[in-house]
């Protein structure tokens, strides 16, 4: 009797090991290329695809580990001869068996959010949250993790802190995988800036003294200040020169960053609040950027136009043009202009 409970729990014991081991050898096959990158690629399966031919395609795409691996799950799960033609979107951060699931069923549905020019952290997890793809708190505190974020050396510069991502959040149209999470929607975007700056902006930066850092805090001043093209590269020329003369930048968009809104007409008491980010009342770039600026305004931090030009302000045709001036008396009369243009306005 002993013999036989004995042999029993030995043969119990086998099986346990042998689902344990099944389940740990699964688990491994299953994992995904890249969990922290949800960029999503499309894959053609062509009709009367074979399982090899749907491997071979995902592992030309860069979406899977191995197509080994792959056809072992695709027969594991059943899904040979279920493989339904069409373009997929899947993404490096997908399991062998969810990029299967989506070919099986024929369709997938993708998240597609938009990063306007001029967001910050703060305006790009409001969106995010209101269309249901974060958790704002989670998005937020994922965007301080700055360990998460080390291979991007373009990030060595950045602040560290909460808004140590800030200016980095390229403003694009995304497409990410529907599991996607808050650190991988964050890479994500963040792939895209180092797609954008390119060596020859690094070099050009490099040439005009600048690091990348500090290229992006005047790109995104000029993303602020900026509302026609033709002015990007005239505000830049305005920002070198204060910063070549030794004068307070004394811009507006700092100090409505400190404010979290925008103002018209900044108040006296505005101009004096105690902030790195504030201008008029701090010589040099402020602490960080201050939103982040499209590819238009980095272009212009980088080639600036060459002017004299010292002061600018919105133009008396409120088209969002602005007038540019080499004397004060000169900015003088065209902020009057410009006040009584916007008090006429505002009457009606």
């Amino acid at each position: 009797m002993k013999k036989a409970i004995k042999k029993a729990m030995v043969i119990l014991a086998i099986i346990f090991a042998l689902i344990i081991g099944s389940s740990v050898l699964l688990s491994t096959l299953n994992k995904p290329l890249d969990r922290s990158n949800a960029t999503l690629i499309d894959v053609t399966v062509e009709e009367g695809a074979t399982t090899d031919d749907i491997a071979n395609a995902l592992k030309d795409a860069g979406v899977i580990r191995s197509t080994t691996r792959y056809k072992i799950c695709s027969k594991i799960w059943h899904y040979d001869s279920n493989y339904k033609a069409g373009v997929y979107s899947v993404s490096p951060s997908m399991t062998c068996s969810d990029i299967a699931k989506v070919i099986v069923s024929g369709k997938e549905t993708t998240n597609s959010f938009t990063v306007p020019e001029g967001s910050t952290i703060e305006t790009v997890a409001e969106t995010l949250a209101k269309d249901g793809l974060v958790d704002k708190k989670k998005f937020l505190e994922a965007a301080q993790n700055s360990d998460a974020y080390s291979d991007f050396g373009f990030l060595k510069d950045a602040q560290k802190g909460k808004n140590h991502l800030e200016g980095y959040l390229f403003p694009s149209t995304y497409q990410v995988a529907p599991k996607a999470d808050e650190e991988q929607i964050i890479t994500t975007m963040l792939n895209q800036f180092d797609t954008v700056f390119t060596d020859e902006y690094k070099a050009r930066a490099k040439k005009l003294g600048y690091t990348e850092n500090q290229i992006i805090i005047i790109a995104s001043i000029i993303e602020k200040e900026a509302q026609v093209d033709e002015d990007r590269p005239k505000i830049a020329s305005v920002i070198y020169n204060r910063l070549d003369d030794g004068m307070n930048l004394q811009m507006c968009s700092t100090v409505q960053y400190i404010l979290g809104k925008a103002k018209p007409v900044l108040s006296v008491a505005d101009t004096k609040i105690d902030s790195p980010y504030n201008t008029y009342i701090h010589s040099g770039l402020p602490k960080g950027p201050i939103c982040s600026p499209g590819e238009a305004s980095i272009k212009a931090a980088l080639y600036p136009a060459k002017t004299n030009y010292m002061y600018f302000v919105v133009s008396e045709k409120l088209d969002g043009s602005h007038n540019f001036s080499k004397s004060y008396s000169k900015f003088e009369k065209d902020t009057r202009a410009y006040e009584k243009a916007l008090a006429k306005k505002n009457k009606k």
